[in-house]
């Protein structure tokens, strides 16, 4: 870990998010310890990696704050782009970087926060913090968990890692494979409680929409409308052929997952005179266009309920992106190859309601078998409602276990 903290010093210079890293460490402890010298209120610590990990844990955070009104929550990430976007979420008292993995660091968060109960989502395994807590004994419990048999946890060589879990009060994991495989090496403090994300997209797709005005303008002659979610470069090799086949008959939402000048200007590219940003759309013209180029961040989620069909990108890089908030609408989905560590993209794959594409081609059959077929899309519309209602309740079923080790 230290020699991973150097390596982002030598190339914060040159790398914005490695600086802003360093220089949110910078006198952490220090901060961490002024901040939380007075409080008096019961405290719970949450640690989300990123910002996805915290939209995961959202729910919970949320459920824990009603419940136990009297308390407040600590939150840290250990990402910038976690931190730098949530910094201020009015959900949490004190929200934090995580100081460094060190026995020393451990030792000094811990006695400045002092808290009932720790919470760490879905991969966050930090050896110090992790053996402190259980020598505290304070209940330390992962949520959302995934594992998978190829992870070193399950390695004839990996009793290291598999320490690291038994530091944990309790794993609640996303399924059941995955308490199987904790059980098979002798951790059995784990149950399946589900992927808490499947509570917040459900409450996202029920609540009192949104007003979007240049959208709602956009779709106003009920064109079929194509939602293309988080997109990266990679992705466009892909999309290209769809775009340039379906212009005239489907209208296209396009959000990148990275606002840049550059990735706007290669969707620009796409398809010449038919791209409006959305931040230069006019009420009165927009429908004149044929894709709507999100160029602003946290509108995403809203979009979905416009749409009849999704890409969802990332899968042709590191991997997929977030697939529920568009299930949670029932739109057929479309995503490149690599999904296999997301169980909800397997499950919508078994549930032919999503369609996995190897190469360009296949994205325009998929999709055109679904454009010809209304009914096929209506059974996945139904399909998918009913998999993301069915499987949702995973943060009433951590909340129940809770009720046992928190003490109010």
């Amino acid at each position: 870990m230290r020699a991973y903290a150097l390596l982002l010093q030598l190339v914060a210079p040159f790398v914005p998010k490695a600086a802003r890293w360093v220089e949110g460490r910078r006198g952490l402890l220090g901060y961490i310890r002024e901040a939380l010298r007075h409080e008096t209120a019961p405290l719970a610590w949450f640690h989300c990696a990123s910002l996805g990990e915290f939209e995961q844990g959202r729910p919970l955070m949320e459920a824990y704050a009603a419940q136990y009104p009297q308390h407040k929550i600590v939150l840290t990430f250990f990402s910038p782009s976690g931190y730098e976007v949530r910094k201020n979420w009015a959900g949490a008292a004190y929200v934090f970087y995580l100081p460094l993995d060190t026995a020393y660091n451990a030792r000094t968060f811990l006695d400045a926060v002092q808290p009932r109960l720790a919470v760490f989502v879905k991969y966050e395994f930090w050896y110090y913090f992790l053996s402190e807590l259980k020598r505290r004994q304070i209940p330390t419990i992962s949520v959302s968990a995934i594992f998978r048999p190829e992870q070193n946890f399950f390695k004839p060589w990996g009793g290291f890692f598999r320490r690291i879990l038994g530091n944990f009060t309790h794993i609640f994991t996303q399924n059941e494979e995955s308490v199987q495989l904790l059980r098979a090496v002798g951790l059995k403090q784990a149950s399946r409680a589900g992927d808490t994300r499947f509570d917040t997209v459900v409450r996202t797709a029920e609540a009192q929409p949104r007003s979007l005005p240049v959208v709602e303008a956009f779709v106003l002659d009920f064109a079929p409308v194509f939602i293309i979610g988080s997109s990266w470069p990679e992705d466009l090799p892909t999309l290209t052929p769809l775009l340039e086949q379906y212009q005239q008959q489907l209208r296209f939402i396009v959000a990148p997952h990275e606002i840049s000048e550059t990735n706007l200007r290669l969707v620009e590219q796409a398809l010449p005179n038919q791209v409006v940003r959305y931040s230069q759309a006019d009420l009165a013209t927009v429908g004149q266009f044929r894709v709507l180029l999100m160029d602003n961040v946290g509108l995403l989620s809203q979009l979905y309920r416009f749409g009849e069909y999704a890409y969802i990108g990332g899968a042709f890089g590191k991997g997929l992106h977030n697939t529920l908030e568009a299930a949670a609408f029932g739109l057929p989905l479309f995503f490149g190859p690599t999904f296999d560590k997301f169980q909800e993209a397997k499950d919508l794959v078994e549930l032919n309601c999503a369609f996995p594409i190897e190469k360009p081609g296949d994205l325009l059959r998929s999709f055109g078998f679904l454009y010809n077929d209304e009914s096929a899309r209506l059974r996945i519309l139904d399909d998918s409602l009913e998999y993301v209602h069915h499987s949702s309740g995973a943060t009433a079923r951590i909340m129940r276990w809770l009720e046992g080790e928190v003490v109010s």
